[in-house]
Parts: C-alpha cells; sequence; structure tokens
C-alpha cells in the first residue's frame, strides 16, 4: 500500500489553495463542502472565485506565492500551471511540515485528493496513489451507479440511534447482525421508497425486540482456483459476514483479500507429519467449536467444494451435531483453469466427454477405470497430480491411450503466475521435470489439450522441451 488512506476533518481549519484559475476553483469548491476555512492566493483570479470572496466563502490574497501564506494552515493545494511555482509551494510546505497535493503532479504531492462517490456521511474514495487519475475517476463512475442516494439517510439514522442499538445489542455479533439487517431490509427498502418516518418506526421497533440468542452456521464456500475475479457474489458476502473462517492453502491470498478485516482466520491446511485423516478430523472439530459457539464459519476451500473437497464429508459432520450449514458452490480448477488455458473441455471435433479424476484416491487404493479412462475422443482433468505423473503416464498408455495424445499442465492456473507447458503423453513426466512444474497445477489430457497452443489468452505458454528428454 502506498499511500495511506486518511479522511480529514477539515471543519473551520484552514486550507491554502495557490491558483486562480479553474483548477483551483474545483478544489475550492470541494474544500467548501467540506466547511474548510479556504484561503486563495494568486495574482489573479477567474470570476467564479472573485465572486466567492465576495459573497464571504473565501478569502483571497493577491500575488506571487510567499511562503507566509501558509501559516496556520492545515493543507495546501498548489493549482498552478507553473511547475516551478507548484514546486516552490511543495518545498515550503515540506519544510513546515503541512501536507500538500500539487495537481496532477503525484512527485510533488505529499498527499493525493482521491477521486469522491459522495452520500454523506457515507463517502467512498477511490486513489490511484497520483499514478492513472483518469482511472480513478472512471471506477468512480461506476461506483456510482452502485450505491443508492439513500445509503448516506441510513447512515444518518444509524448514526442518531448508535447509542440505544449498542444499548440493546450489547453482543458485538449480535450488533453485527442488527446492522446487516437495517442495510438489507425492510429499512433501506423505506429510505429508498422516500418514507423516513416508516424507516424510524421499523428501527424502533426491531430494537424492542428481545435479544436472541446467536445462533452459529457454517457456510461452506468455493473460492475457485484463484483469480478473485471468480468469486461468485454469494461468496463475497459470505466473506464479508463471516465471525471465523477456515481456509485451505491453495486459497489465494487475492482471495483472502477480500474477507472481512476483523474475521478470525484459521489455516488448515495439512501440519507437518500429518495424515490427511487427522488433518480432515481437526477440521471437523474446529467446524462445531465455533459454530456451537454461536459464530458464522466460512469454511473456504479452493476451486469447488464438491469436486474432490471432501465438502461431503464436512457436511455429513456438521449434520451429525446439529449444526445449520449452507453452501455456495465455486468454480472448480478444471472449468477455471483449462478456461484461462483456451482449452475447451469438450469439442465436436476432438471430445464428447470429460472426466474429472483425482490422483489421490481414499487410502491410496488405486481403484480408477483406467480403461474407460484410456478411451480416445474424450478429455481427462487431473486434479493433485504433479507427483504422480509416471504412474499416470504408464497406465494410460498401457490401457491403449496414444503415446501421442497431447497433454497440457496448468500450473497456477487463472493467478498471475500462470503457466502452460504442452505436449504430448509419452513425455510428460520428462517435460514436467524439465520445466520444474510445481503444485498447484491441473493436468488436462486429450485431443483438446493442443488447442492451448492457438487459444491460449493468459499467462505464459510453453512448449515442452524435449531436449531435456535423454537424460
Amino acid at each position: 500500500m502506498k499511500l495511506f488512506p486518511l479522511f480529514a476533518d477539515l471543519q473551520g481549519r484552514r486550507v491554502l489553495v495557490v491558483g486562480g484559475g479553474e483548477v483551483a476553483a474545483r478544489k475550492v469548491q470541494v474544500l467548501l463542502e467540506a466547511s474548510a476555512n479556504v484561503l486563495v492566493g494568486a495574482p489573479q483570479f477567474i470570476p467564479e472565485l472573485a465572486e466567492l470572496a465576495a459573497e464571504g466563502r473565501i478569502r483571497l490574497v493577491v500575488g506571487a506565492f510567499e511562503p507566509e501564506w501558509l501559516d496556520d494552515a492545515w493543507l495546501v493545494i498548489a493549482a498552478t500551471d507553473d511547475r516551478s511555482v507548484n514546486a516552490a509551494v511543495s518545498a515550503a510546505a515540506e519544510a513546515r511540515r503541512i501536507f500538500s497535493n500539487v495537481v496532477d503532479d503525484a512527485e510533488l504531492s505529499a498527499f493525493q485528493v482521491p477521486a469522491i462517490v459522495d452520500r454523506s456521511p457515507l463517502i467512498v474514495a477511490i486513489s490511484s496513489s497520483g499514478a492513472a487519475p483518469v482511472l480513478a475517476r472512471r471506477l468512480r463512475e461506476r461506483i456510482e451507479s452502485l450505491f443508492d442516494h439513500s445509503l448516506g439517510t441510513l447512515a444518518t439514522l444509524a448514526a442518531r440511534h448508535r447509542a440505544r442499538i449498542r444499548e440493546r445489542r450489547p453482543d458485538l455479533k449480535q450488533r453485527r447482525r442488527f446492522y446487516d439487517w437495517l442495510m438489507d431490509g425492510p429499512v433501506a427498502t423505506a429510505l429508498r421508497q422516500q418514507q423516513p418516518a416508516e424507516a424510524e418506526r421499523l428501527l424502533q421497533a426491531e430494537l424492542d425486540q428481545p435479544q436472541a440468542r446467536s445462533q452459529g452456521s457454517v457456510v461452506l464456500v468455493g473460492a475457485g482456483p484463484g483469480d478473485p475475479g471468480l468469486l461468485t457474489l454469494k461468496a463475497l458476502r459470505a466473506l464479508n459476514e463471516a465471525d471465523v473462517i477456515l481456509y485451505d492453502r491453495l486459497v489465494s491470498p487475492a482471495v483472502m483479500s477480500l474477507a472481512r478485516r476483523d474475521a478470525v482466520r484459521i489455516a488448515v491446511g495439512k501440519l507437518p507429519g500429518e495424515d490427511h485423516n487427522a488433518t480432515q478430523a481437526r477440521i471437523h472439530a474446529l467446524l462445531v467449536e465455533h459454530a456451537q459457539a454461536g459464530q458464522r464459519v466460512v469454511r473456504l476451500k479452493g476451486g469447488d467444494a464438491f469436486i474432490f473437497g471432501r465438502g461431503g464429508e464436512e457436511l455429513e459432520h456438521l449434520r451429525a451435531h446439529g449444526v445449520h450449514y449452507e453452501v455456495v458452490p465455486g468454480i472448480t480448477a478444471a472449468l477455471a483453469c483449462a478456461a484461462y488455458a483456451g482449452i475447451p473441455l469438450t469439442h465436436r471435433d476432438h471430445a464428447q466427454s470429460v472426466r474429472l479424476v483425482t490422483a489421490h484416491c481414499r487410502d491410496e487404493e488405486d481403484n480408477l477405470d483406467w480403461t474407460g479412462l484410456a478411451r480416445a475422443h474424450q478429455t481427462l482433468a487431473f486434479y493433485m497430480g504433479v507427483g504422480q505423473l509416471e504412474n499416470l503416464t504408464a497406465r494410460l498408455i498401457g490401457h491403449g491411450r496414444s503415446p501421442a495424445t497431447p497433454f497440457a499442465l496448468i500450473e497456477n492456473g487463472s493467478r498471475p503466475q500462470q503457466r502452460v507447458i504442452a505436449g504430448r503423453l509419452d513425455e510428460l513426466a520428462a517435460v514436467a521435470r524439465s520445466h520444474d512444474v510445481k503444485a498447484p497445477a491441473l493436468l488436462v489430457v486429450g485431443e483438446v489439450a493442443a488447442l492451448a497452443r492457438e487459444l491460449h489468452w493468459f499467462g505464459q505458454y510453453e512448449e515442452g522441451r524435449r531436449v531435456a528428454l535423454a537424460a
């Protein structure tokens, strides 16, 4: 994070604006909306600034910039078209330890003025750290369309009743649930319909209800393969409502960054020396423990919880212990990684079916239907197979799959470091070694894998290096 976001109370505090043109006038208007005491200095001023001064809303000082203009100032904005003047303002402010902004000059600025979505008292500010102000403005335009103007009135209503809300809902979890109800329920609807008295009545009636005992629950959430843009809206909401998040090691940091900041986060990946069954038993115990304590628990799994994610086992355990649960599906790795590699899992010219296969069987039993898997004109997507490539190759070829069948290894699928390595089946293990393929990686076997050469569009694509195959 390059800049520290800060909302400043400027009411009655002096802010200096250096410049007398249209850019300066725009900054002055925003400062006046924040009730700042605005001093504007320049050799001359456009009529708009002169009118504001005549109305007594701002004070003008005429002439070239002098450091004395900074006396009693809390902030300063340089908005002239002369960089030497702007630099002098910046240097003088720095010497006095006063934060300064030079319009459209990040190098000279100690703070940036963000693009603003104003739903007072709710304010959303967007900054590109001075790198791309146009991008910040474009994002503001999009956000403007998402937030109804009644949100400001809702925030004011909540602030007016804040003390009573705390009194009637002293438990933090209950208070969070109340605010969720306030945002999503009939009070917000009444305000959108311009019925403030009805909104007030509904809020009072809800507060008069006795506080119910917190009921814990678990939401089983599929986090997808890593790209946070592939999260569903329900998954994002669950992450923002969670009291506790139990997450696997394959959940990307980018996805975790979207979770509620104060949620308790518990990594539940396999511990050194711990077998998978012990890991799962530990997860089961944590889910029940936190849910029975009245907390909202999110069980966050990479991909989809019901595709080789032991989601069914976890639901069985929750049901046996009387814990309420729901499921939010995620985009499984086979779908997402293949799509990001430009590989259609089915294609009428190459594959009429697709099979999702795990290379890890329960209790390490190999009970896969290798004869069926070896048939041509189908796509195989192998999960967790990086350590089993030699065995997979031998089994498929031994049961009749052509050694020339194309494959694609998709490493870190959908993430910024995605890499696709393609080749032919009989070279698979050697190619993986020569390219140093690491987990997480998905293996796609079948005629469609060859299409990655032409259709890949994301990340890095590499042809399998044959030079290392003889080693």
